[in-house]
């Protein structure tokens, strides 16, 4: 089945918070002079950065309907699955054997997330309160004499895991529990993104509640409970990681490092003559991390308005790293940008210099969240 427009047609594939930021961001520049369609086989926006605190009984992810979503920006919806692009003829086609026709595209699908460990628990914001809330369980009840934390040498963005280990780190305080925790990552410094202030706040955190740390250190879990370090050598009763991360290998669409999309500063993917876009965890950029993904896609937005004729050409993104860290007791804040192209310069805040409800900062996705959730829109 082929569908036909006669407008200025842009497809934005994926449901998540890169692809309903490109949608609104693309509405608020080019009025009704586009033709949106979203692509998405699932029924719900789910605003995920929270849920590493649902294992705690504390509020975590949020799920706002599509429906209402693509209703307010007054584009169509077709549930379903993007397959692959054929640049030359300007279509997508999905699972269901629909034909979209594109003046531009944006790629905004998401990655693949699979374990690093065979032997370990992977903490994902999909499963968030399902087996690590059996681990607060235990540690309240004693059972859990030890824990460690292990980030592997792969694409992921690392700050759950830390959150994750100073919050039971907190919890076990709290309950007068003393379990011997460590934290072992590949990292030259805990978040390293972040840059060097940020890095010693974390260590600084880790240290005062007693945790174990090592730093570059490239771990292997050969069997339950056992981590291997380079000389460390430890026994464990649990184990938790956080999932690798490989691109969604696109059929038509170039494919880059670990199969993700890959996109100049503009978040134009090579080869697709100018119209297509990709922005979030599909693309090539190293850093994993929501505030990114909608930056990227503000960066497409713009980019295709100026296809559209609507906009001048957008200048390259300059990513910048916004993020709350959460501790147990108050959230800190930090940001980081990049500087000359070399390295990243952070900056640590005590008091919230945005939104602090929003754990990730996108321009029209935190307001326009935050209207919904006035209307109840969310559940």
């Amino acid at each position: 089945m082929v569908i036909a427009v006669s407008r200025f047609e842009v497809v934005v594939c994926g449901g998540g918070v890169a692809g309903v930021e490109g949608l609104l961001r693309l509405r608020r520049l080019a009025g009704d002079c586009l033709q949106l369609t979203l692509v998405s086989p699932d029924p719900d926006l789910s605003y995920r950065p929270l849920a590493v605190a649902e294992p705690f009984g504390m509020p975590g992810a949020r799920r706002y309907p599509l429906e209402r979503i693509v209703a307010d920006v007054g584009a169509r919806w077709v549930r379903d699955r993007l397959v692959s692009v054929d640049v030359a003829s300007r279509t997508v086609r999905t699972e269901h054997d629909v034909t979209l026709p594109y003046d531009a595209l944006l790629i905004a699908v998401g990655a693949r997330e699979s374990t690093p460990y065979e032997h370990a628990y992977t903490f994902t914001d999909h499963n968030a309160d399902n087996y690590f809330h059996g681990i607060v369980r235990d540690l309240q009840r004693g059972t859990i004499q030890s824990l460690a934390f292990v980030l592997p040498r792969e694409w992921l963005w690392p700050l759950p895991a830390y959150e994750l280990a100073l919050m039971t780190a907190e919890r076990a305080q709290s309950l007068n529990r003393t379990p011997r925790i460590t934290f072992i990552t590949y990292e030259g410094r805990p978040l390293q993104a972040f840059g060097q202030a940020a890095g010693e706040m974390i260590v600084r955190l880790l240290t005062g509640y007693g945790i174990d740390l090592h730093t570059g250190a490239v771990a292997r879990v050969p069997a339950p409970g056992v981590v291997n370090a380079g000389d460390l050598q430890l026994e464990t009763d649990r184990i938790v990681t956080l999932p690798k991360i490989t691109g969604p290998a696109i059929h038509g669409i170039p494919a880059g490092t670990r199969w993700c999309v890959p996109i100049d500063e503009r978040s134009v993917v090579p080869s697709t003559e100018g119209r297509v876009f990709a922005a979030g965890d599909a693309t090539d950029f190293p850093i994993k991390h929501g505030g990114i993904g909608t930056q990227q896609a503000d960066t497409a937005a713009a980019g295709i308005a100026h296809l559209a004729g609507f906009a001048d050409r957008p200048p390259g993104l300059r990513p910048v790293v916004r993020g709350i860290v959460l501790t147990g007791g108050q959230p800190l804040y930090a940001s980081a940008h990049v500087v000359a192209g070399l390295g990243w310069q952070s900056q640590l805040y005590e008091q919230p210099p945005w939104p602090p409800e929003k754990k990730i900062v996108a321009e029209e996705l935190g307001p326009y969240l935050a209207q919904l959730d006035l209307s109840g829109a969310a559940a």
